[in-house]
């Protein structure tokens, strides 16, 4: 097979899926801030569970699936509203901490101490990894870019060209997560300062609260 059918392909569907997921989003705010105070084992499950969730709804959308979740509005509905709830519950969490910053403490290993803040509670595996997955799963747009617009423009490809681009779409995602998740620790000794914390926190909340009441509003 040529490359013109294989590499050209995956590569369009690298950028296309790189020009979607690199945004300032909520997702990419959990794991930016995962990245910079959490562990290694932490980090590479979460951002495990973005990439492959990227990749099950990329592949859905491919297979035909994006034109039953069009027409089951419904659906997308219910997530909406579950999807913007969890939003701004985390954005208020995220207010509380900019009022009440922590510096961070690293181990010996260069990984965050004592949850990557001084005198808070270490971060649990499993409420990271209930938070990734709600943070993919109740947004609705995540289904429309993956599932939606994802899946029509790899079947715009030729037959054997569309799971080519289907490819390069899923290692957009998992180069994205990978290298923000793991690159994130790079920014650990500007966060040895309280004030850093503090701004990044005032971020966070400014995205979540407001992808959440744009959400419950419908946009």
């Amino acid at each position: 097979m040529p490359a013109s059918e294989t590499l050209l392909p995956a590569l369009l569907g690298l950028l296309t899926g790189l020009s979607l997921i690199i945004a300032i989003g909520a997702q990419n705010a959990f794991v930016l801030r995962l990245g910079i105070e959490g562990r290694g084992r932490m980090i590479a499950v979460v951002v495990s569970i973005c990439a492959l969730s990227d990749a099950v709804l990329i592949v859905a959308g491919t297979l035909g699936i994006g034109a039953l979740i069009a027409a089951a509005p419904a659906v997308l509905v219910v997530i909406r509203v579950v999807g913007s709830g969890f939003l701004i519950v985390y954005g208020l969490f995220a207010a509380y901490r900019a009022f009440h910053p922590k510096a961070l403490v690293p181990d010996a290993d260069g990984a965050a101490g004592a949850d990557g803040a001084a005198g808070a509670p270490r971060a649990r595996l499993s409420t990271a990894v209930l938070t990734a997955l709600a943070l993919t799963w109740l947004n609705p747009h995540v289904y429309l870019d993956t599932v939606i617009f994802l899946g029509s423009v790899a079947n715009q490809q030729g037959v054997a060209e569309r799971w080519w681009w289907v490819a390069g779409a899923i290692l957009a995602s998992f180069l994205w997560f990978f290298g923000l998740g793991f690159g994130a620790r790079l920014l650990r000794p500007v966060f040895a300062r309280p004030g850093a914390w503090r701004v990044l926190d005032a971020l966070i909340a400014v995205v979540m609260l407001g992808l959440g009441i744009r959400m419950a509003l419908g946009a």
